[in-house]
């Protein structure tokens, strides 16, 4: 299966970045691609660098969002990976990545779960977490275990997308460095980044899809000066192995050829789910064993 994430930056408007997302989505569909990610929350700027109340009407699209979307994925015959900002009712709001297919129609949602609130990432201000917890969705090209971004650094969530027979995880994302940092610790930040989600892979044998966005964004509270998100989209095989890998600057269409049947494969040699000792993992929904 031939797949494409669209790595882009934001374009100081809905309109235009939504314009410049569809014409990468049309150049990657006339090259045979059936599935497409895209980043995430990639209709706006990121908007949870500073928490701002006016910001929520950003969501007030959303049941014309979905309508947009669904008529992209039919009009270009793919299926496609969203990240929408929901407006569930009034003062209730998630992060939330919507699947469609072929045709149109909407083969489920996921509602990120795990939420931050550091620093620039102001995400408990406008995010609830989300509640219909780690369900693989099922399309035409393959089982989808779609998580959101800080969903990445946990093991549990791919777990047990792989347990409910997911045979990739996406992590449609937005990640970067502040200008503070030293470059020693970017390139540690980096590193982190990449090593965790490629250890989803191999624990798992299945594939992982990871989407990021590029370019400067402003923080226009003045507390930070911004943030310079760090692209480095990539695909990893089910052995861990590259397959594709995008800079840290560049806006990309990332064409990678995916091979579900690996899985079967990998996780004959490397059997770790049968090797599991599940009888003794009960500490692990404890918060903390003292």
């Amino acid at each position: 299966m031939k797949t494409a994430l669209i790595q882009q930056k934001y374009y100081n408007s809905k309109s235009e970045t939504i314009k410049q997302t569809v014409l990468k989505i049309e150049e990657a569909s006339k090259s045979d691609v059936e599935l497409i990610v895209l980043q995430e929350l990639h209709q706006t700027h990121y908007f949870c660098q500073n928490e701002n109340v006016d910001v929520f009407d950003l969501a007030n699209s959303w049941e014309d969002d979905i309508l947009f979307w669904a008529d992209i994925a039919k009009k270009n015959k793919i299926v496609l990976v969203t990240s929408l900002f929901e407006k569930r009712a009034a003062g209730l709001y998630h992060n939330t990545a919507v699947v469609f297919e072929k045709d149109g129609s909407i083969a489920g949602k996921y509602r990120k779960m795990h939420i931050p609130d550091d620093p620039g990432f102001y995400e408990k201000f406008y995010f609830t977490p989300g509640d219909i917890g780690f369900e693989p969705i099922q399309t035409s090209v393959g089982k989808l275990g779609v998580l959101i971004c800080w969903d990445q650094w946990y093991p549990e969530a791919a777990r047990l997308m792989a347990l409910k027979g997911a045979e990739i995880l996406i992590y449609p994302t937005a990640i970067g460095w502040f200008e503070s940092d030293t470059e020693d610790e970017k390139q540690r930040q980096l590193d982190a980044w990449i090593a965790v989600q490629r250890g989803h892979a191999v624990a798992n044998g299945i594939p992982v899809l990871t989407v990021n966005r590029v370019g400067f964004e402003k923080d226009d509270s003045g507390v930070l000066s911004g943030t310079q998100f760090w692209g480095n989209s990539f695909v990893f095989g089910a052995q861990g192995e590259y397959l594709a890998h995008a800079n840290h600057q560049n806006e990309e269409i990332l064409y990678s050829e995916i091979d579900l049947n690996q899985s079967e494969n990998v996780r004959r040699w490397w059997p770790f789910l049968r090797d599991r000792r599940i009888e003794c993992y009960n500490g692990i929904t404890k918060r903390y064993i003292d």
